[in-house]
């Protein structure tokens, strides 16, 4: 009897065999087709073209199509379902050819594609029939297999694997290579892989063009990114970390270009195609290194030079930068730094130069390849008019970042990218000891405080944060590998390297890294590997002592997201931890990795530093940190805040510090002047203790003489969107009241530096990053001597633009010149904007624009921004920038009733959910939300409204918040102003 169909009669088993071959049939085509129509869906019809496979049995093969493209949904389960390779094969060497078709006299064909060929030497672990390998938006041309490879054989003596098919699983990025034969474990073979692909425009990943001008003439040049995954993008790969191999490089590009990759050039010849000449440069085989730092440029530059210990080093730059002068300052640099870490680890940088680049854009960051490292030129080029900047220390902390990869990340490479900290967190840590090293009037815990530490800790919270290090089986997406570069991984991962060093000695630290790095030269480590080599350390001498092995401490912070709040009670010498949530509220998803961290507690006593303690469970007594009420005894946590936590006190131990600020506050270090600050405002903004203890900490500031320290009181009592939020004046005339009479010392003394000796500034880095914040706070206290400064040198420059405004506070003086101007001042500043083509001065140029208190310029201004008016706003959403200020945010919205179809047209449906939740940052009651939401309806998509009305209620809560902590600070200072 056969099966029964559903319509509930019966068939043969003939006529139901009979029918099942139909539908398998049907099926079949209908799989083609949609393999077909996925493929056509992806890629442009001008890309289609199949993979030519020769037969091998014929005696000249032909290539015939036979690449498909197979959607999921019909392709059969398999390891390219698998975000990792198969183990099968092992790369030994590629040896790889790039040809772009970029030509000086066609700069931006409408779309420059590269030609590729492509040869890897694998060695065969296991045997397989199957060969996966990463290929993205790459058009194959040409695969062939040949082996078994005897050693020093001639091409003759060796044969070939036929290839049947081979096809492209998209969703992980693979290429699949279909076997006549499988191959056999032990053997060495050669894919041999033709291909083409897309120079990207608009993406800085894979290979891409960047168009910019140079000694007044329009020039282009192209430049490569391949991590974490776009080395796919070239050329079909083994793209993985631990994957390493060799690489022969050959470059073919026009001869007006230079062509430079990650060695020395080895050969260079011509080569004529159709009457037109090419130059073929090839290099010199790389160390073993992953395929995410293989790197090529072709470039019309010029560079500057030097050589350090043999070995050279080259700046290359625009032409106009390098006659200009602007590279030298990252030529004196490099060399010594280099020098300094070659000492330092005693392992000398293993290639015989280094060239590092400086692209017109390359979205505001640097890449470390070994032996050619490229750079946004904003993070690499000082110009002889930007020392009162801080770009002098930004450039000296990237460039030292990138060298310090060329240990961490080049010769010791993380096995996999869940533990990508290996690389960035100590990229990130001896960047600062490089730049302390060589600086060291410069404040290093301050520095590292204000770069890394402020803006993670704020960050490092359940609804966002992540553990440092992750399992790999969490990985399930490609994407999830992008994702891992973020704050967690460099500023986290800095910061517990930094903590390990600070319960280390030196010279053990040091010592354990130095075995770490000769131990997995040319290899790669897992984050145990690294544990491993620093418990080594540990047993080899008995002056430190651990509470447990460098593992178990380590993991419980890389392992775990978050951090913990510690707890001392002076009066008990009780010591507390537990983990830190928004609002200290306790029911928030936190995943931990066992609700405890083991915590290194180095302190001090009245100044005096003390032994390190660990706090290794959730409470713990430490008698000797018991104070009492009728002695001048005062404890701090947390030297230098080497530690990733954040410190509380009872009652009485933040009365003591307290007493002790307003006593002689210079007894506390500047460290720990911040720290207390810092700590006592966030831990009072998430209820762990009352506003008021905060705000006692502030009385001393009269007497506050460090400019930093006045920076994170102002971030913390004066953010910027203060007024708005808190929605209260009473308020702000308080806290104008009770700061300007502080900030009075600090504020004679920098406005007079900034009216008579301005230069005075250009090495002190720290004023240099927080005088924006105290004018602009000084400023909007309305403090008439700040207004009037902003006033003359907004003048000064209008008159006569080579007075330029200090680079510090530019922003401030021209959004004040403006608040105070007419449409005079506002039209010269357009004219200004018009004629300049710096990004991030015409950033700068159009939010100081939307300064202006005059409802008209604001409405003309949103006008120009929605009309083909000759000024092209595209950096910037004028309507937003507008939206953010008070008076603004009432005329954008007045503005919107009859504009925002164009705003729309011109900005997007997303512009105008934020433009709205601008406009209703001070919503605090639901007729105020109905209100705002019957205002906007009309303009949004039905989806939208739901999201902005649960967007309007969270904002109206969070404003509710607000105004009971300001009521509180506002009684606070009654009493105390």
């Amino acid at each position: 009897m056969g099966p029964r169909s559903s319509s509930g009669f019966f068939v043969s088993r003939a006529v139901a065999l009979l029918l099942a071959a139909l539908a398998a049939a049907l099926l079949l085509a209908l799989a083609v087709l949609a393999a077909l129509y996925g493929h056509c869906a992806r890629v442009a019809p001008s890309e289609l073209h199949p993979c030519g496979v020769p037969d091998a049995r014929k005696p000249n093969p032909t290539l015939e199509p036979e690449v498909t493209v197979t959607p999921d949904v019909w392709r059969p389960s398999g390891p390219w379902d698998q975000l990792r390779l198969p183990p099968w094969l092992v790369p030994l060497h590629y040896e790889l050819e790039l040809w772009p078709r970029l030509r000086p006299d066609e700069l931006s064909p409408p779309a420059l594609r590269f030609t590729g060929r492509v040869n890897i030497t694998v060695r065969c672990t296991e045997a397989t029939a199957r060969l996966l390998l990463h290929s993205l938006f790459l058009r194959c041309d040409r695969a062939e297999v040949r082996g078994p490879l005897s050693p020093g054989a001639g091409d003759a003596t060796v044969g070939r694997v036929p290839v049947d098919k081979v096809w492209l699983a998209e969703d992980m990025q693979y290429m699949v290579l279909e076997l006549r034969e499988a191959l056999q474990p032990g053997s060495l073979y050669e894919l041999q892989l033709s291909f083409s692909g897309p120079v990207y425009q608009d993406f800085r990943e894979g290979l891409f063009i960047n168009l910019y001008t140079d000694q007044g003439e329009r020039r282009a040049l192209l430049a490569s990114q391949m991590e974490p995954t776009f080395a796919r993008n070239v050329f079909p790969c083994f793209d993985e970390p631990a994957l390493k191999a060799t690489f022969n490089i050959t470059i073919i590009h026009h001869p007006s270009y230079v062509a430079l990759s990650n060695m020395p050039k080895l050969r260079q010849s011509e080569k004529d195609v159709n009457g037109s000449k090419w130059t073929v440069t090839t290099f010199h085989t790389t160390p073993r290194m992953p395929t995410y730092l293989a790197a090529f440029v072709i470039c019309d530059y010029d560079h500057v030079n030097r050589t350090e210990r043999g070995k050279e080093i080259r700046i290359w730059a625009r032409k106009d930068a390098i006659a200009n002068g602007n590279a030298d300052f990252a030529l004196n640099i490099t060399g010594p730094i280099f020098s300094f870490l070659e000492d330092l680890f005693n392992i000398s940088y293993p290639l015989p130069k280094t060239d590092m680049i400086a692209l017109p854009t390359f979205d505001n960051r640097a890449m470390e390849n070994w032996g050619l490292l490229i750079f946004d030129e904003s993070l690499l080029l000082l110009k002889p008019d930007e020392q009162l900047t801080e770009k002098k220390t930004v450039i000296s902390h990237i460039v030292s970042h990138e060298i310090g990869h060329q240990w961490f990340g080049n010769l010791v490479t993380m096995s996999w990218w869940n533990n990508i900290w290996l690389n960035e967190g100590f990229a990130s840590h001896f960047e600062f000891g490089v730049v302390n090293y060589f600086n060291p009037k410069l404040s290093g815990n301050e520095v590292f405080f204000s770069n890394l530490l402020h803006d993670v800790l704020r960050e490092d919270h359940s609804l966002v944060s992540r553990a440092v290090s992750m399992k790999v089986e969490n990985f399930t997406e490609i994407s999830e590998i992008s994702e891992l570069f973020d704050i967690f991984t460099y500023n986290k991962g800095a910061s517990m390297v930094r903590m390990l060093s600070s319960f280390l000695s030196e010279n053990l630290f040091i010592s354990a890294l130095k075995s770490y790095l000769e131990t997995f030269s040319y290899s790669n480590a897992k984050q145990d590997d690294l544990w491993r080599h620093f418990q080594m350390a540990i047993d080899d001498q008995n002056k430190i002592v651990l509470p447990a092995t460098v593992k178990s401490i380590m993991d419980s912070w890389t392992y775990q997201s978050g951090f913990p709040v510690i707890t001392l009670n002076v009066s008990t010498g009780v010591m507390k931890q537990e983990p830190f949530y928004l609002g200290n509220v306790k029911n928030q998803t936190l995943p931990t990795y066992n609700d405890t961290w083991i915590v290194p507690i180095l302190w001090m006593k009245n100044g005096t530093t003390q032994s390190l303690v660990w706090l290794d469970k959730s409470s713990k007594l430490f008698p000797e940190m018991q104070i009492s009420n009728f002695d001048h005894d005062w404890v701090i946590l947390n030297l230098n805040m080497t530690g990733y936590y954040r410190v509380n006190y009872d009652k009485l131990g933040w009365k003591k510090l307290n007493q002790q600020l307003e006593k002689d506050h210079k007894a506390i270090p500047v460290i720990h002047r911040l720290q207390l600050i810092d700590d006592a405002f966030s831990l009072s903004k998430n209820n762990y203790i009352e506003i008021e203890t905060a705000l006692d900490l502030t009385k001393y500031l009269a007497e506050e003489d460090e400019i930093i320290v006045w920076h994170t009181v102002l971030v913390n009592l004066l953010p910027s969107n203060f007024v708005s939020d808190v929605g209260n004046y009473d308020t702000y005339t308080l806290l104008k009241k009770y700061l300007l009479k502080r900030l009075t010392s600090i504020w004679n003394h920098y406005s007079t530096i900034i009216r008579e000796n301005v230069t005075a500034l250009q090495d002190d880095y720290l004023a240099l990053i927080s005088l924006e914040k105290l004018f602009a706070s000084v400023c909007f206290l309305g403090l008439e001597d700040c207004l009037q400064l902003s006033r003359e040198l907004f003048k000064d420059w209008m008159d006569n633009p080579e007075n330029e405004i200090p680079y510090p506070i530019k922003t401030v003086i021209l959004c004040y010149g403006i608040a105070s101007g007419s449409d005079k001042e506002w039209d010269f500043l357009l004219h200004i904007y018009a004629n300049n083509t710096n990004e991030e001065e015409r950033n700068q140029l159009a939010y100081a624009m939307s300064c202006s208190k005059d409802p008209w310029i604001l409405t003309r201004y949103m006008e120009y921004a929605i009309t083909t008016y000759s000024f092209n706003f595209n950096e910037t959403n004028i309507i937003e920038v507008v939206a953010a200020f008070d008076v603004g945010r009432y005329v954008a919205k007045d503005f919107l009733v009859n504009n925002w179809q164009a705003v729309n047209e011109r900005y997007g449906i997303h512009s105008l959910v934020t433009i709205m939740y601008l406009i209703g940052r001070t919503i605090s009651t639901d007729l105020q939300v109905m209100e705002l939401q019957q205002f906007f309806s009309p303009m949004l998509e039905e989806h939208q409204r739901l999201e902005v009305h649960a967007k309007l209620q969270a904002i109206k809560n969070e404003n509710l918040t607000n105004k009971n902590r300001s009521a509180r600070i506002a009684a606070w200072l009654r009493k105390n102003t």
